[in-house]
């Protein structure tokens, strides 16, 4: 917990000590109440996993199906109206922005919302939409639109989304401010 805690406070340079991002940060909250409801999802718990869930989005703003798969340091940065669905896997590392959703476009009971593999950022209002795969170290631009395969270290933008640049380098791929088309 205390690397998840130190992982907020190194992406944001709001936030000035531990305890504000424990208490005051409505991702930790949201990921801390989806750790409860993954878990009672996984041991076949009905209904309460759902519950839980529901308690979380109320006091969020951020809906997490108890399905979903969460890596290590998922921060979930602002976070009002993200929206993670049933059988999406999120890796490690990854900075999610407010108004994301990751979501699915067919009612099959399969795998249906996308995989977002280690240290990729996905900017404010973007739509990841399909069994589809977001590659190690990629970025998604603000309000894009992403109904394909990224691959790794690639920044895609627009409606629909496509490739702007190639290449991230390592270390590069969480900076915020590097979302770019240079």
């Amino acid at each position: 917990m205390l690397d998840f805690l130190r992982a907020y406070r190194s992406y944001d340079p709001a936030a000035r000590n531990i305890l504000e991002v424990l208490f005051l940060y409505p991702g930790v909250k949201a990921v801390a109440f989806h750790r409860l409801a993954h878990a009672l999802h996984l041991w076949g718990v009905p209904f309460f996993p759902r519950m839980v869930s529901e308690i979380g989005r109320f006091i969020t703003g951020i809906e997490i199906h108890p399905g979903a798969k969460l890596g290590k340091r998922v921060i979930i940065d602002h976070g009002m109206g993200v929206v993670i669905g049933e059988t999406a896997e999120i890796g490690n590392d990854v900075i999610i922005y407010q108004g994301v959703t990751l979501g699915g476009t067919h009612l099959l009971p399969i795998k249906r919302h996308p995989t977002i593999e280690d240290h990729v950022v996905i900017g404010g209002g973007a739509k990841v939409l399909g069994a589809i795969v977001i590659g190690k170290g990629s970025r998604i631009g603000a309000n894009s639109v992403v109904v394909k395969n990224v691959p790794p270290n690639t920044t895609v933008a627009g409606i629909p989304a496509k490739i702007v640049t190639t290449g991230v380098k390592p270390g590069e791929e969480l900076s915020h401010e590097r979302i770019d088309t240079d």
